[in-house]
């Protein structure tokens, strides 16, 4: 049995080494050993006007269905004038060239990297790139009709009206191929969601069956501050019908080995970064193509093509979409459209994680302040598992009461391991100690706590949100580094209470793990050492008076 124990701690421990030099590989900014990067890590430096001016073509968007999108690349000799608003969460920045939306900051969400700023969350500027865009295909050859290439004006105020919470931010484009575009967003305080309304007015002389298109375009890179000790996913993601939420790679992009549904009757696309996303929205039952390209070197795009119906020359038609653009706030994700919180990324234990997330909110909602929340809800957890950890406890107990003799057998019979083996086993069954019993009482709540990391890393309401005194943000590391110092000094405490094994190599296994695993929490947001911290002492209090109770807190 202590051979089975001496092999997983070996195993976990080596993964450990592993993880960590894979990580400190990625902190010095070299290649992964372990784990190559999904993403590429290459710095855009390209400036857009450099981007425009390259003759390249963008890669095929299915096999499927030719869609024929606008050439990113092309040049453009048209000017293009910015056009700023602001609401009392979002202040955008709208490009006249195909009224794209080219900079969103978030008002009411601080940048952690750079104290007295705020989030910003779109941009199209030499570090990075960052856009909204739509635009109309399916135009005759040798015929082209508006995109988000094409020159726009504003035709409205940029401001609200006095005593009004609502914007209708209208542009119009001239008429190309014979078609007009009219492009309207309708903005609301205290709302994330930009609802775009497209008139599309035909004066071509014929009946016309127009595609409208929306797409978001990112570069490649990790958003700044990105963790070398824990990874989220950033890149494109969609959604649909029959195979939900997919995930999509932009290294998978890259190859032309992206593997996502492509046609769906409901279904969004969305940009997802740590604790921010942008989705475009359409109306269901809707047909839709769902495409992921690249667009240039580190460009990506994810867009949809919604076929209308077919338009008579003299006539009009209109379609709204809608365009949200801000934080992971999960119950607004909720309402605003079926499967848009899966954004909010769980991974796999997401049917455990969102009912952990709507307790931790339920008391938040009661006691005002995350991080007390967070105690709150280990306590419950504690409290739920709690005879499955006295058992767990006792029978380490028992171990650890035994332990004496354990080693005195060894001693003795250290020249004959089978002899040593069958002692050992007669020694369990006399004193009815099961070597197991403390491990698989505590195996089963690894789910449960896993979970409930992924609660706290993803939530952005953790984002500026303090506990007490010192801890000012819970998705920052501790600034003094008090919260990880106790987090080693319980994980040690633990040790000790935990019965020592016999073979003295295990026996310093034990002592290092701690240690070793203790390094990452210097560098975790302080919500989740926090977390561990409240767990670590609920454990040691409730093993001491086990412990206490069988006598063995001497040993």
């Amino acid at each position: 049995m202590n051979d089975i124990r001496r092999t997983i701690l070996w195993v976990v421990f080596g993964f450990s080494l592993v993880m960590l030099w894979d990580q400190w590989q990625i902190h010095n900014g070299k290649r992964p050993t372990f784990f190559p990067s999904t993403a590429p890590v290459s710095v855009n430096t390209a400036t857009p006007e450099k981007r425009e001016s390259t003759s390249a073509t963008p890669s095929p968007v299915t096999n499927e269905v030719q869609m024929n999108l606008p050439n990113d690349n092309a040049t453009s000799s048209a000017s293009s004038d910015m056009v700023e608003v602001q609401t009392d969460v979002l202040k955008l920045r709208f490009d006249s060239l195909g009224a794209s939306l080219t900079r969103v900051e978030l008002l009411k969400h601080q940048d952690v990297h750079h104290p007295g700023s705020n989030v910003v969350l779109m941009d199209n500027s030499k570090e990075r790139v960052y856009l909204a865009q739509t635009g109309l295909i399916g135009s005759p050859a040798g015929a082209n009709w508006p995109t988000h290439k094409s020159p726009m004006r504003l035709v409205s105020s940029p401001k609200f009206k006095d005593g009004e919470d609502q914007l209708a931010l209208r542009f119009e484009s001239e008429m190309v191929g014979g078609v007009k575009l009219i492009k309207t967003y309708n903005l609301r305080k205290n709302s994330y969601v930009l609802t775009v309304q497209h008139d599309i007015i035909n004066q071509s002389g014929q009946s016309i069956s127009p595609q409208m298109y929306v797409q978001l375009v990112r570069d490649g890179n990790k958003p700044e501050g990105e963790s070398s000790f824990y990874s989220t996913f950033t890149g494109p993601a969609v959604y649909t019908a029959a195979k939900k939420y997919q995930k999509i790679e932009f290294a998978d992009i890259e190859k032309n080995k992206a593997d996502f549904e492509k046609k769906s009757d409901i279904g969004y696309v969305a940009m997802v970064q740590h604790y921010f996303a942008a989705a475009w929205l359409i109306p269901d039952t809707q047909a839709r193509d769902l495409y992921a390209r690249k667009i240039d070197n580190n460009l990506y795009a994810v867009g949809m093509v919604v076929p209308l119906p077919a338009l008579d020359n003299a006539s009009q038609q209109s379609q709204q979409v809608q365009l949200f653009v801000g934080p992971q706030e999960e119950k607004v994700l909720e309402n605003l459209y079926p499967g848009l919180e899966l954004v909010k990324d769980y991974g796999w234990l997401t049917i455990l994680a969102k009912p952990l997330y709507w307790l931790l909110d339920k008391l938040f909602g009661l006691i005002g302040n995350w991080g007390w929340s967070i105690v709150a809800l280990v306590v419950l957890l504690k409290l739920a598992f709690y005879w499955l950890n006295a058992q767990a406890y006792r029978s380490m107990g028992k171990m650890k009461a035994i332990n004496p003799k354990i080693m005195e057998m060894r001693e003795r019979l250290k020249d004959n391991p089978q002899q040593m083996q069958m002692e050992m086993m007669k020694i369990y069954r006399e004193e009815k100690v099961n070597p197991l019993g403390g491990c698989l009482p505590i195996a089963v709540q690894i789910p449960f706590f896993i979970a409930l990391y992924w609660v706290l890393l993803s939530s952005v309401e953790m984002r500026n949100a303090p506990w007490v005194g010192w801890i000012k943000d819970l998705a920052a590391p501790d600034p003094w580094f008090v919260l990880p110092l106790l987090m080693t000094g319980t994980s040690l405490l633990q040790t000790w209470l935990n019965p020592t094994p016999p073979d003295p190599v295990q026996a310093k296994m034990m002592w290092i793990m701690p240690l070793a695993f203790s390094v990452m929490f210097f560098f975790f947001p302080s919500g989740l050492v926090l977390y561990w911290l409240s767990n670590n002492i609920l454990s040691i209090a409730q093993q001491w008076m086990i412990n206490k109770q069988l006598g063995v807190l001497k040993n």
